[in-house]
Order: C-alpha cells, then sequence, then structure tokens
C-alpha cells in the first residue's frame, strides 16, 4: 500500500503538476484517513523545495455552514477564495465520500449565489492555476463498487495510477480524427441525438487534472444539438442522485428533461440560469481500467466504451460560448451489456457498442472484446 501511494503522489507532484521549486501548494482534503497521501505529498513536495499548505474541509460541518449562510458570508466566501487563487500556484483536491446525500438540504438558490459569487474566482482556478482533483478511496466507494475495502483500494489506486503517457500516444489518432469531425450522431436504447463540433478545439485528457483520468472532450456548437439522449449510469448532482435521465434537445436547448425520481428537482438545476439548458462540453471515456459504473462521476466519465454529455459551463479551452454557473456530466455507456450503441463521426461508424472498428483507433479497445 506504502509503495502505491508513493506511487499516486509522483504522479501528482511530478507528472500532473510538474511542481517547480519555490511554488506554493494548497492541499485540501475530508477525512483525516486520507493521511496517509497527506504526507506523501508533503514529502515530494519539500523534495522539490516547494511549499505545501493544507486545509481540512469537514463537509458535514460545511454543508451546515452552506446551509445558513448569508449575503454577508457569501461575500467573505469570495474574498478567501480570491485569496487562495491570488497566493497559491497549485491546488490539490482530495474528496473522501461518507454520504452522496450530505448538501441534499441546501437550497438550489443558496448554491447558485455562492457559485454566481464566485465563478470569476472558480475560471482562474480551473484555467489558469495547475490543480488535480481525486478521492481517496472510502468505505462507501467500496460499497457502491460491490467490492471490499481492501479491494477497492486497491483498484482505485491502480486506476489512478495508469500509465498515462502511454494513453495519450494511444488516443492521438482519435484526437487527430476528431479535429477533422464535423457531425456527431450518437445512437442507442432512448438515445438518437446528433450535434456538430466542427473547428472545435479537442482535448485529450490524461492525468493532468483529473484522477483517474482517460477521456478525450470538445464542446458542441452551441446550438447544433437535436434529438434525445438516455443515460443509463446514475447521475449524482448537488445532494441528490438521478436514475434514468432523459433529455430531449431542439437547436441546442434542454426542452424536456425527465428521470425516474424527481422531475421538478431535475429541471430545478436546469432552470438555474439561461446556460443550464445548453451543452458546455461532450466525451469520450477511455480508460480501459474502468469498466462498469459506481455512481462517481470521476471515475464513472472516464469508463471505457462511454460517452458523457455535459449541460452547463464550458471549459475555456474548448469554448462554444456557453456560460452557466454548472457544469453536470452525465453518462452514458455503450459496451454491449449496458444496451450497446453506435457512435459515427460524419455518418462513418467509428464505434460499435463501445468498441472502436476503425483499424487506426482498434488499439484503444485494449483487451475488450
Amino acid at each position: 500500500m506504502d509503495e502505491k501511494i508513493n506511487k499516486l503522489s509522483d504522479i501528482i507532484i511530478n507528472y500532473s503538476l510538474k511542481l517547480k521549486s519555490n511554488e506554493k501548494v494548497l492541499i485540501t482534503y475530508q477525512d483525516s484517513k486520507c493521511t496517509p497521501l497527506i504526507k506523501s505529498l508533503i514529502k515530494k513536495i519539500v523534495d522539490l523545495k516547494g511549499i505545501p499548505f493544507v486545509k481540512l474541509v469537514d463537509m458535514q460541518i460545511e454543508t451546515l455552514l452552506t446551509l445558513l449562510t448569508s449575503k454577508e458570508r457569501i461575500e467573505e466566501i469570495k474574498k478567501r477564495q480570491k485569496f487562495e487563487v491570488d497566493h497559491y500556484d497549485c491546488f490539490i483536491i482530495i474528496r473522501y465520500t461518507i454520504n452522496d446525500f450530505e448538501e441534499k438540504d441546501i437550497p438550489t438558490e443558496i448554491k447558485k449565489q455562492i457559485r454566481d459569487a464566485t465563478k470569476d474566482i472558480d475560471h482562474i482556478r480551473i484555467n489558469e492555476r495547475r490543480w488535480v482533483l481525486l478521492n481517496y478511496p472510502s468505505s462507501l466507494d467500496a460499497y457502491k463498487a460491490k467490492m471490499s475495502n481492501d479491494s477497492y483500494i486497491n483498484y482505485a489506486l491502480d486506476v489512478m495510477t495508469l500509465d498515462y503517457q502511454d494513453l495519450y500516444e494511444r488516443i492521438r489518432p482519435l484526437e487527430d480524427l476528431m479535429k477533422k469531425t464535423d457531425k456527431v450522431h450518437i445512437v442507442g436504447p432512448g438515445t438518437d441525438l446528433t450535434f456538430s463540433i466542427k473547428n472545435m478545439p479537442i482535448i485529450p485528457c490524461c492525468g493532468e487534472s483529473n484522477l483517474p483520468d482517460g477521456e478525450i472532450y470538445t464542446a458542441p456548437i452551441k446550438n447544433s444539438v437535436n434529438g434525445v439522449i438516455t443515460f443509463n449510469t446514475l447521475c449524482p448532482y448537488m445532494g441528490n442522485v438521478y436514475n434514468d435521465v432523459k433529455l430531449t434537445f431542439k437547436e441546442g436547448k434542454i426542452i424536456e428533461a425527465s428521470c425516474r425520481e424527481d422531475n421538478e428537482a431535475l429541471n430545478k438545476i436546469f432552470d438555474i440560469d439561461e446556460g443550464s439548458r445548453y451543452i458546455g462540453e461532450c466525451a469520450i471515456g477511455l480508460n480501459p481500467k474502468i469498466t462498469k459504473p459506481m455512481g462517481d462521476i470521476l471515475y464513472d466519465e472516464k469508463i471505457i466504451g462511454s460517452i458523457h454529455f455535459t449541460p452547463g459551463r464550458a471549459y475555456k479551452n474548448a469554448d462554444n460560448g456557453n456560460v452557466s454557473s454548472i457544469h453536470w456530466d452525465m453518462v452514458l455507456i455503450q459496451l454491449k451489456e449496458y444496451g450497446g450503441g453506435e457512435l459515427f463521426f460524419d455518418d462513418v461508424l467509428v464505434r460499435k457498442d463501445g468498441l472502436f472498428v476503425l483499424p487506426e483507433l482498434k488499439h484503444l479497445n485494449y483487451d475488450l472484446k
């Protein structure tokens, strides 16, 4: 375990952040069980003559503070977050999940007020600073993955420490193809969706910010999305978890949204602002070690054979002009055991039932059959 923790911290500091001497790093974590990784990170930062700082955020306390937030406190939140982006070069965010529904009682309006007040600071943190986000494996994660604690910890550490340089080399032919693509067509059970990615930037993700990683993303031309998509994985967001989310689009806008549980709560999220009913990201999952969903988007969006589609804010490096306070990744797995489906680029079949069919892309299937 120590060896795997050391390997993970080495990837974070040397590969993902590429830390330099005298750079200041803020490590934020959510539970004392993360201590082995925190210690390893601190040692590696100091070895490179970096300057580490650590902040513990208890999610139960944070939820209560948010629930009781006033306008005056929101101003103080904004000041503190601005201090962080002004004074730290790199950020490491280590989450530890003990309850997916911890934030369920926080009114959507309070979340929106905080997001609106801090969106410019978030933009700097995400787009102008170096950062890494990961989940330290918890008992709840193991439960969701239907694994024992020890098995899950080993699995999570193996998945997060994938050979990302090899993955990048494998992704390059797909990146080249997507750069030449105009029309994307996604077909599957409950799904028939088209949109354009013509001249949009194509971004391979190979361990620089998210761990685990393994995807390639872009954004659709904002008004080009038409049709319907039905997601076959859990969609957790803002303290709720939604099943069987179905979105219908017309000229880029979500005109109908439904789910198995609470359509009213679902649509409240899409009514937060104008941009929340438009798409800010579309991506293909490519991590060969992640083959089944567990209700954790950091893992599920990387599932090999999957697609994720994201209502809300576009990233700066693949910007289709959509602005929103939300960014909600929703995952559709197209592997045969999840119902299958097809992915077309400019009317050419690229992937069927989660497996690439073009000769120049078949190496991305790894050992899947």
